[in-house]
């Protein structure tokens, strides 16, 4: 399938696009490949792209002032990942988004995204859904954080995520589960016993 075709079924999903308005929609994006361990977005750089994930697996994570890193977002194939609300605001980034596996990129600058929405209701409902959809997850993920032991934070990611949870590295998905590598290790370990 086409890098377009895979995006066009991700919208049509969602909302309904004339062939018009995907045509033109589809002008919109460049498509770029990522390399393992290369960033899209860094700290104090205005982040100017929402990125498209067609093939390949991003995470983005802070760093706390200790060292500590802290995993944001993981985006696999057939998810957007960016700096939210730095690119929305289009303030400096406060945190990195990086390829774990070499991956491939449908990117749209923030002018261009603003100018669709603009001229067109349909490109505002997508990208309307979009944060919706951004927004119930991100609150999901706290009051799951607050109420839930961290392994049953694990449980469920792994029934919610398992094509995530097969993909990252150990350290990374530790880090989104706000626990440390060792403890995750004993937690996979006893699941494998059972």
């Amino acid at each position: 399938m086409s890098t377009t075709g895979q995006l066009q079924q991700h919208i049509l999903r969602r909302t309904h696009f004339s062939e018009v308005e995907l045509a033109e929609f589809f002008t919109a994006f460049r498509q770029v490949r990522v390399k393992k361990r290369q960033f899209i977005v860094q700290p104090e750089f205005v982040p100017k792209h929402r990125f498209y994930v067609v093939q390949g697996c991003l995470r983005a994570y802070v760093i706390g002032d200790e060292g500590q890193e802290h995993t944001i977002q993981f985006a696999i194939d057939d998810w957007w990942i960016t700096d939210y609300n730095s690119y929305i605001y289009q303030q400096p980034a406060s945190m990195f988004i990086m390829a774990l596996e070499d991956s491939i990129v449908l990117q749209i600058d923030y002018e261009t995204e603003q100018r669709l929405k603009q001229q067109c209701h349909a490109y505002e409902t997508y990208f309307r859904i979009l944060a919706e959809t951004t927004a119930a997850h991100m609150a999901r993920r706290v009051i799951t954080n607050l109420t839930k032991t961290a392994e049953q934070r694990y449980e469920m990611f792994l029934e919610r995520y398992p094509d995530v949870a097969a993909k990252v590295p150990q350290y990374a998905l530790a880090s989104y589960l706000g626990m440390t590598t060792e403890y995750l290790s004993k937690l996979r370990h006893k699941r494998l016993k059972s």
